[in-house]
């Protein structure tokens, strides 16, 4: 046993978070947004920023489809969905077996919780069911403490009650928005905690200064998507996010290769 994980399991971890810090690219939008923009063509959109990754959120459709084999980078499948921003998108269920998932060869699981909703119940179940079956098998499954459409919610008492939950159904790791006060969800929550993204804005060092408090508020890193892929320059984008991550560079420091790239534009 390695830190209470047999090596399978310590092994996909490290993976995921090595030294203990995470940049996961997400790139499952299509799935409950369809074609959204800059991810009409995902594996283009995609293969340019995998090598600043260290790990890719994707469904299996687009996994099978647009990533190619050889990428080299972890591999985060959303497991969950069922639903569309025209529904109800709390709505979920699972969506992939686990022998498929074995099939993939992917190094971890996503699901989707809606803590305090109508569906609580149906996707907290959906997420202990997921680890009492992914973890026989050594993979780590990830709970994203989802908010809908329902935006206010996003504040770190809420956010700590479903991280705490989804950590006490065993979730390996939990992906939550950050906040105020993140410091209440990172102490409250016995996981790695990572961040989301949630909306494009436009204002880059904005994105840098959140992921820089986050983490030093306790999170190990992000799981960000279009606030990466929606950018104009996505590359250097990903490269400033991989320096604040990694290289324990300051938001002021990271912007500059930002504003580099598009000095040469």
């Amino acid at each position: 046993m390695i830190n209470g994980m047999d090596w399978g399991m310590a092994s996909r971890m490290e993976r995921l978070i090595p030294g203990g810090k995470a940049f996961f690219l997400a790139g499952d939008h299509g799935y409950f947004l369809g074609p959204t923009r800059k991810l009409e063509n995902p594996g283009k959109t995609l293969a340019p920023l995998a090598e600043y990754a260290d790990a890719i959120f994707v469904t299996r459709g687009v996994l099978r489809a647009s990533i190619a084999p050889d990428i080299g980078t972890p591999i985060i499948l959303r497991i969950s969905g069922g639903t569309s921003v025209i529904g109800n998108l709390e709505d979920e269920s699972i969506t992939v077996t686990v022998e498929e998932a074995l099939r993939l060869g992917v190094d971890s699981v996503g699901i989707s919780v809606f803590v305090g909703s109508g569906y609580e119940h149906q996707t907290l179940m959906n997420l202990a069911n997921a680890i009492s079956e992914f973890e026989k098998y050594g993979i780590p499954v990830m709970a994203v403490t989802a908010v809908g459409k329902e935006l206010e919610k996003r504040d770190s008492r809420y956010l700590a009650l479903a991280s705490r939950v989804a950590a006490e159904l065993g979730a390996r790791v939990v992906k939550t928005y950050y906040c105020e006060d993140f410091d209440k969800i990172t102490e409250s929550c016995p996981v790695p905690v990572v961040i989301a993204g949630g909306p494009k804005t436009d204002d880059d060092l904005e994105v840098l200064d959140f992921v820089y408090d986050g983490m030093s508020k306790g999170a190990v890193g992000v799981n960000l998507g279009r606030n990466i892929w929606q950018h104009e320059h996505p590359v250097a984008m990903a490269k400033a996010l991989r320096a604040v991550i990694h290289d324990d560079a300051k938001p002021t420091e990271a912007i500059e290769i930002v504003r580099e790239a598009q000095a040469k534009a």
